[in-house]
């Protein structure tokens, strides 16, 4: 039986699907010069999940945050912008963060968002991912980018929550069966993983479509000056995989 080709752009136009991000040491960069290739193509997504930087992300854009205000305020991002060193469970309070949130966001609750948001956390005491898609916006996105030891936990109701990617990487937990699926993937590994191991790999899964982000610098707190050329690059790669063949 002969299945059916298309470009991925003819592909996104079809219907509905699910944007879903990865997560990512500071790789918020490049996911947000992935949807500002959506965006500007009119292939904004239904949906989206994510963790940790694709969390981040995923709810300024879900918020309605447009992807030219997003690219201006990463160009102009500084370390001091969100460097609060305090006593805890973690390097940085959080609530510059929470504050930079706060000035960009234009919903404060996941049911005030232009699309529906889920977004991993990871339950400490649990031991396991948890899924938010309600509630306030802020402290479930500060929580799901709470990396251990650089950020302290966050409480979320009665639970201590930490960095989504720690169990669920691929940002894919708030993903129901049988969804149509836009998946950025960044191949760049965080600077505690050892040099030459084993890159994360991404998902195989019906009706997923993965774009990989190969090629970024590595970033960090200390090396913000190379976000804007991780942003150009994965925006290129998007607009070349548009015109690629899926079946």
């Amino acid at each position: 039986m002969l299945r059916e080709v298309c470009t991925l752009r003819e592909w996104l136009a079809r219907g509905p699907y699910t944007l879903v991000m990865s997560s990512g040491f500071f790789g918020f960069f490049a996911h947000a010069g992935f949807v500002s290739v959506l965006e500007q193509e009119g292939l904004l997504p239904s949906r989206i999940c994510g963790s940790s930087a694709g969390a981040l992300v995923g709810g300024l854009v879900a918020a309605g945050l447009p992807s030219d205000r997003l690219r201006f305020e990463l160009a102009r991002l500084r370390r001091e912008d969100f460097w609060d060193i305090g006593p805890g469970f973690g390097l940085l309070r959080g609530r510059l963060f929470e504050k930079r949130l706060e000035s960009l966001l234009p919903a404060r609750s996941f049911e005030e968002c232009r699309v529906p948001l889920a977004v991993s956390v990871f339950d400490i005491f649990a031991l396991r991912t948890s899924v938010v898609r309600e509630g306030a916006l802020i402290p479930a996105l500060h929580a799901s980018c709470a990396a251990p030891l650089l950020f302290q936990p966050v409480r979320l109701g009665n639970r201590w929550c930490a960095d989504g990617g720690i169990l669920d990487r691929h940002g894919l937990a708030g993903v129901g069966s049988g969804e149509r699926v836009l998946y950025h993937h960044l191949a760049s590994r965080p600077p505690w993983r050892r040099k030459h191991g084993p890159a994360l790999r991404w998902p195989l899964r019906e009706g997923l479509e993965a774009v990989v982000a190969e090629g970024l610098p590595r970033l960090g707190p200390f090396r913000l000056e190379h976000g804007p050329e991780a942003l150009k690059r994965a925006a290129e790669g998007l607009r070349q995989a548009l015109s690629r063949i899926v079946s």
